[in-house]
């Protein structure tokens, strides 16, 4: 995880524009380097590291001896790195995983470059023998990436808060680089940039798993499953787990366990819990952990810090969404925790798998399995504007790279590849494929196995208080009922429609004003 900013073709001192990245320096608290590029005229890029994989040699911008036309900067990571290095005989200078990008752009260009890597990225290529600055963002857009361009002007960075001051923006806008796609960029003699297309390099379910040793769907799913997580795990730096308990975060949890034991007998996994005292998740997790062996943490949420730290998590998420609000002031808590007691900057975590797998309640509503496939595969387009971003921002607001294996492009396209009934639930229960394949094999205990989904705003709750409940509370004496009755005269948009989603968009409105349409929607599930 780290953070990126540029300006290509800047209107203004190039010097002064280059403070803007600053607002994103928590991102990589580790190491901190700004370039220009002699050849782009009122160019500059900046990049902000915390290091995981090649810790003294994968620093940015990049360049290599091979390639002196290129320079890199990505957030991210690439998982086959080695692999690649072997299959095309890459000649690595820097033993860094970024390092593949360079050489695959050379040899193969963009999109088909992009399309080979697995893992999470959003980078920046800029090519002075072409003349050409190059983005890119992984799949289903897990590594965030802005853009603002006017007149000849290109500036993105990894947040908005990077690019929401910057000046003379006039009628140009802030706006998200969609995942799965690359774009290129000409720029001019005089520094001027000129947009090409945006072009797919990948679509979801798109990948190959034509290699699979076979045709059972149940040994399948467990050994992708287990795949993606082993994959995640490459690190030189501790790593750890989000476990709230349920089924997902318990899977990825037990899986790390097990593919870390391969290495090292004597580690033990660092797993974190919060919630209200007396949560239901903090009981299950504690079931988990002690199931698993794990060196476990809960974290006990009071109301109170919850309220103080709401401002600070919405500026972190640059979002207003009412559902993404309530479950990441606790996040945003626990990457607190963590940044502050140990040493463990690599998280796991279970996200992805409701919209995969289906496990909201919602999918219980539809009529047939074709309806409920349609919206799986439209809640996973659309991830990248809600859970997706909430994992990043309140994680990386703390210096935390998160890992989200069931969002892994294999995985993923294997179980969509299956048929719409056979990932339907059966019997009224959520996940039950998933859930399925995990039976009999001792990875979890049964009732944590079938333990029904709750929503992360209910599983930090208590029986006498709710989450979401407190909040919608705290917000009455935020909102009178004239601010709300007036709102569609105040804001622009989607509307908010109750005290609570008023006053997250107030504070979002003083923070990032005129950027509402980066919230297309509230998330329904």
């Amino acid at each position: 995880m780290c953070g990126i900013w540029a300006v290509f073709g800047a209107k203004s001192d190039v010097k002064g524009l280059c403070l803007h990245a600053m607002k994103v320096a928590h991102r990589g608290p580790d190491a901190f380097a700004i370039e220009s590029i002699p050849a782009f005229a009122r160019s500059c890029l900046a990049f902000y590291r915390l290091a995981i994989v090649g810790l003294s040699l994968g620093m940015q911008p990049m360049k290599l001896a091979a390639y002196p036309h290129l320079t890199l900067i990505f957030n991210g990571e690439i998982y086959n790195w080695k692999e690649l290095g072997d299959r095309y005989d890459l000649p690595y200078e820097k033993h860094s995983d970024g390092e593949a990008i360079i050489h695959l752009y050379a040899r193969f260009g963009a999109s088909e470059m992009a399309r080979m890597l697995d893992g999470i990225f959003a980078f920046c290529i800029v090519d002075t023998k072409e003349r050409k600055v190059v983005l890119g963002r992984d799949l289903f857009g897990i590594k965030p990436l802005f853009t603002f361009q006017n007149e000849g002007m290109l500036a993105l960075c990894s947040e908005v808060k990077g690019l929401i001051e910057l000046p003379d923006k006039k009628d140009a806008i802030i706006d998200h680089f969609p995942p799965g796609h690359v774009q290129s960029f000409d720029v001019t003699e005089a520094g001027d940039v000129v947009p090409g297309e945006k072009t797919p390099f990948l679509r979801i379910g798109e990948s190959d798993i034509s290699d699979l040793p076979t045709n059972d769907p149940l040994a399948n799913i467990r050994n992708l499953l287990k795949e993606a997580v082993k994959k995640r795990l490459m690190s030189d730096r501790p790593i750890g787990c989000l476990l709230s308990g349920g089924l997902d975060s318990s899977l990825v949890t037990a899986l790390s366990v097990e593919c870390m034991k391969e290495r090292d007998a004597n580690y033990r996994i660092p797993t974190f819990c919060i919630g209200l005292e007396g949560s239901v998740d903090i009981k299950a997790a504690r079931i988990t952990a002690k199931h698993l062996g794990t060196d476990h943490h809960e974290i006990i949420l009071t109301p109170r810090e919850g309220y103080d730290v709401l401002q600070d998590v919405i500026y972190s998420l640059e979002t207003f969404d009412m559902i993404v609000t309530r479950g990441s002031i606790p996040m945003y808590l626990i990457s607190k925790y963590i940044r502050e007691h140990l040493d463990t900057p690599v998280i796991m975590s279970g996200e992805g798998s409701d919209e995969l797998c289906q496990g909201y309640e919602c999918f219980r509503e539809f009529a047939s399995a074709f309806d409920a496939d349609s919206k799986s595969r439209r809640y996973l387009k659309d991830l990248y504007l809600y859970d997706v971003l909430r994992v990043d921002r309140v994680t990386s607001a703390h210096g935390l790279e998160l890992r989200v294996p069931f969002l892994d492009k294999r995985f993923t396209s294997y179980y969509l590849s299956l048929s719409a009934k056979e990932r339907w639930n059966e019997k009224g229960i959520e996940k039950h494929l998933l859930r399925k394949a995990f039976d009999g094999t001792g990875l979890l205990p049964d009732e944590i196995l079938w333990r029904p989904k709750l929503g992360f705003s209910h599983g930090v709750s208590s029986k006498e208080q709710t989450w979401f409940g407190l909040l919608e509370n705290f917000a009455q004496d935020k909102v009178s009922a004239a601010m709300l009755s007036s709102a569609g005269q105040t804001f622009e948009g989607v509307q908010p429609t109750t005290r609570e989603t008023y006053y997250y968009r107030q504070i979002f409105e003083e923070r990032f004003p005129n950027c509402s349409h980066l919230v297309p929607h509230y998330w329904t599930p």
